[in-house]
């Protein structure tokens, strides 16, 4: 059995999509739900899986049962607002939880993969080496970036690292992220704005040496990081840190440009001022080295942006039914 904390959250369910397509259903999902309001139980409706359980009852379960059955944790469970303010809550869940379940698969050899975060590099001046040996370096710019990079920490020093995989997601985009509101990503923002005024409004840059729209980010779509961790569970013997990523930044006016594209309009954008609050915590560039996966093997090609944009708008966004889904192809 295979078991994905945050099973109902953006990454986590399109994982669960992606075991479903290769005919995996044992599965238990780890989350909690919330309101209804936010519509996070809907990334669940149409695949299959064995069990729920909340994530609160879950690791005294876990540690009760012993689980033999048990043969990997995909833990995607966090908070995952890189806005928090909450310093304790993100120390409780985005560290102490994943230490605690670290523990418990390395005690009874269940393998582990978790999700770490490129938020760890901060500004991009220390570069975007995955190397493990770089970890200690790194300044995040915020504290839902520092959570993760003390877990990281942790696990090297542990030696979880050892046996375990951490997974630096960049700027990740696709289905099933529709509740995380303000953390969506630009395509899903961009795609309603368009539906509503026919044009998008982006940040302007506050740096002579980016154009306005031309801030750069490293963006994936969540089907290539789903085909990874597929590819991680099929190979238990690679451990360690990985970016996840495509190698190739882009920037937010290419992003707009592919979502007009793909709805077959013309592209309208506006720049709007930064937040001053952003401004000083604010990413202009980031793209991942993604040497070290290639060299343990991994050879999957990666979907380009325009591709992975047309996808998710023409299948997903456009759709009555924008979730993954068991009966879509």
């Amino acid at each position: 059995m295979i078991v994905i904390t945050g099973g109902a959250g953006f990454i986590g369910s399109a994982m669960l999509w992606e075991l479903n397509k290769h005919g995996r259903t044992d599965i238990m999902i780890v989350d909690d739900l919330g309101s209804t309001t936010t519509g996070k139980w809907k990334n669940l409706s149409g695949l299959s899986f064995r069990d729920f359980i909340h994530k609160n009852e879950f690791l005294s379960w876990f540690a009760d049962n012993g689980l033999p059955e048990i043969s990997t944790v995909i833990h995607m469970g966090a908070i995952s607002a890189t806005t928090e303010t909450d310093a304790s809550l993100l120390m409780a869940n985005n560290y102490n939880y994943s230490k605690e379940l670290a523990m418990l698969c390395a005690s009874r050899k269940v393998r582990f993969i978790y999700a770490s975060s490129a938020a760890t590099y901060g500004d991009g001046r220390r570069g975007y080496n995955d190397e493990e040996e770089n970890l200690e370096h790194l300044r995040p710019l915020n504290m839902y970036g520092y959570s993760k990079q003390l877990f990281d920490l942790w696990a090297l020093k542990t030696g979880i690292l050892k046996q375990a995989v951490g997974l630096k997601f960049f700027n990740v985009f696709g289905p099933n992220e529709y509740h995380k509101k303000d953390m969506c990503s630009v395509v899903f923002k961009a795609f309603h704005q368009i539906k509503k005024t026919g044009t998008v409004e982006l940040f302007e840059s506050h740096r002579e040496d980016y154009l306005h729209g031309e801030q750069m980010r490293d963006f994936i779509y969540v089907k290539d990081c789903t085909s990874l961790i597929s590819w991680l569970i099929e190979n238990p013997a690679i451990c360690g840190v990985f970016n996840v990523g495509t190698g190739q930044a882009r920037s937010f006016n290419d992003l707009v440009t592919a979502t007009f594209s793909a709805l077959g309009l013309e592209t309208k954008m506006q720049y709007i001022p930064m937040p001053e609050t952003l401004r000083d915590k604010y990413q202009y560039f980031t793209q991942a080295e993604i040497g070290k996966l290639r060299s343990y093997g991994y050879t999957q090609p990666l979907t380009c942006l325009e591709e992975g944009v047309k996808d998710y708008v023409r299948n997903y966004l456009y759709s009555d039914t924008p979730y993954f889904d068991n009966q879509k192809p």
